[in-house]
């Protein structure tokens, strides 16, 4: 019997409470404007400073996106990460070590390579260009022209002009007439065949030793022992 009173109880408290609560809900209020502001521009009136500064955030965004690509195919961070996979490999450690760690050794080398690069863009583009002493044109331009020579110096003249002849481009007369569609695909291209010599180079003494051992035991006829027991 106390236990139905307590449940009753407690009904009808939830019921009343619901009740009161309904009325104060009900009650007329006022609801605040919002209004929302991009930094003071709505307080001085000045629209333009606000859409530049939108277009200045939506371009960071998308540049930081395209970031990995960047790195990959306008620094040296493919040859030294393709040299060390093909070390790896001839030195047969299978996954040691790791590919973490190439990459990681990989990406801080061609930071510490290209750092002068690096900071000519930006002392020559991007920071005149934050500074209002430059206008956007002009920053790209000054900003890609150090990375653009330094692109074209790496390049094998054979590939700059394939893909002249494959993008239809005529034989520029300077360096910074060369277009960025010309100067990184041949850039990669050129990295990646001097990655694969550099490879090469450092995989035909293991090779050759690997043979080596391989004779000694076919001719001791040892081939069957397991390796542990060869190394030892």
């Amino acid at each position: 019997m106390w236990r139905r009173n307590s449940k009753n109880c407690f009904l009808i408290g939830l019921f009343a409470a619901a009740f009161f609560a309904e009325n104060a809900w009900g009650q007329s209020g006022v609801i605040p404007d919002v209004t929302i502001s991009v930094g003071n521009a709505a307080a001085s009136g000045n629209s333009e400073d606000a859409v530049s500064a939108t277009l200045r955030l939506i371009l960071l965004i998308s540049a930081v996106s395209f970031l990995p690509a960047v790195v990959l195919t306008t620094t040296c961070f493919t040859r030294i990460a393709v040299v060390m996979g093909m070390t790896r490999t001839a030195l047969g450690t299978q996954q040691l070590p790791p590919n973490t760690v190439i990459t990681g050794l990989a990406l801080f080398l061609t930071f510490s390579i290209m750092n002068p690069i690096f900071t000519k863009m930006y002392e020559e583009g991007a920071k005149p260009y934050l500074d209002n002493q430059m206008g956007g044109e002009e920053a790209l331009e000054k900003t890609l022209a150090p990375l653009k020579g330094f692109l074209v110096r790496h390049a094998r003249e054979k590939d700059l002009g394939l893909f002249l002849h494959i993008t239809e481009t005529e034989i520029p007369e300077d360096v910074k007439d060369v277009p960025m569609t010309v100067a990184v695909p041949a850039f990669v291209l050129s990295e990646l065949n001097t990655a694969f010599q550099i490879g090469f180079l450092i995989a035909l003494p293991f090779l050759v030793l690997d043979m080596v051992v391989s004779s000694v035991l076919t001719s001791m006829s040892m081939i069957t022992l397991p390796p542990v027991v060869i190394s030892l």
